[in-house]
């Protein structure tokens, strides 16, 4: 970094300077939650061998993100699941499993008849804010 400014080769690569500050509400939260599982995951390692090293583990890490990681925020439902419009199926089939183990051992559920988590219609980070109509607004 000693034969050139920082602020130049930034520019030089085309990366603008930004003045965020973390927790503030343009952050944006999936990227925050997949870097939060990529660094505290039991596979990070304390360090990297090198770019190769680097490379190698977050192309399988991808992989495993996408394919396998059953993610919170949709039903704990995996990316590639939902990508590929098999969530309802997914979700159906866990109806199904419940539905047979209540029925197995109805004492294990006091209060009532256990189901998934309802899928989610969408996911966002910023909403589109409602159209009022004109007719509304008289």
């Amino acid at each position: 970094m000693k034969s050139k400014p920082v602020a130049l080769l930034r520019s030089d690569l085309g990366v603008t300077k930004t003045h965020n500050r973390p927790h503030v509400n343009d952050d944006n939260p999936f990227s925050e939650s997949q870097f939060k599982t990529l660094k505290y995951g039991p596979e990070f390692p304390k360090r990297f061998g090198g770019p190769e090293h680097a490379r190698a583990f977050c192309m399988s890490f991808s992989s495993w993100y996408n394919k396998e990681h059953k993610h919170a925020g949709i039903s704990l439902l995996m990316l590639q699941t939902v990508h590929y419009g098999r969530a309802q199926q997914v979700w159906s089939q866990r109806q199904d499993v419940l539905s047979i183990a209540y029925s197995a051992y109805l004492e294990g559920f006091v209060r009532k008849a256990p189901s998934p988590k309802p899928l989610q219609e969408a996911v966002w980070i910023n909403p589109p804010k409602q159209q009022i109509s004109e007719e509304e607004l008289l």
